[in-house]
């Protein structure tokens, strides 16, 4: 008896491990299952309000304002305020879905997303951005201290030569 109320109790837990608020980076297709070349079910506009639920590899399953569920790529997604990130599936929904399907469900999975002919059509410089990015950089001195301490070495790779 004591093995069912426990095994309810991790179900209605998973469960409640409820949808997270994310919004869509730019406009994309919902899809019916996690694949580029499956069945379009909605168009989504860019900045969507969207709930995201389960992860599978590349693709978040997402549920639109009307109730619509389909798939997105991961990447399309923005979840919360700045600088959040979709988080793992707690302890009791890892415990779940290892009972479930003998894997905890953890994935990491990573992109790159690329630019848009669009994109590089419109492109303007801009130098405070560059001005932000050259205080990350570092003088030789500091590179070699920086290399010692770790204790690499120097080698010299010659560039390939051209068939």
């Amino acid at each position: 008896m004591k093995r069912i109320v426990v095994l309810a109790m991790l179900s209605l837990a998973a469960g409640t491990a409820g949808a997270t608020p994310a919004t869509l980076v730019r406009a994309t297709e919902l899809k019916r299952a996690p694949a580029s070349d499956a069945q379009a079910v909605a168009q989504l506009a860019e900045n969507a309000k969207v709930e995201a639920g389960e992860r599978r590899g590349g693709w978040v399953q997402v549920e639109d304002a009307a109730g619509t569920k389909g798939w997105v790529r991961l990447l399309l997604l923005r979840y919360g305020g700045a600088g959040d990130a979709k988080q793992g599936d707690s302890g009791i929904a890892q415990l779940f879905n290892v009972a479930r399907t003998g894997s905890s469900g953890t994935q990491v999975t990573t992109g790159v997303r690329g630019l848009d002919a669009e994109q590089l059509a419109n492109a303007q410089p801009n130098p405070q951005q560059l001005e932000r990015l050259e205080r990350y950089a570092v003088g030789d001195d500091a590179a070699r201290t920086f290399a010692q301490k770790g204790e690499l070495e120097s080698n010299s790779v010659d560039y390939p030569t051209e068939p």
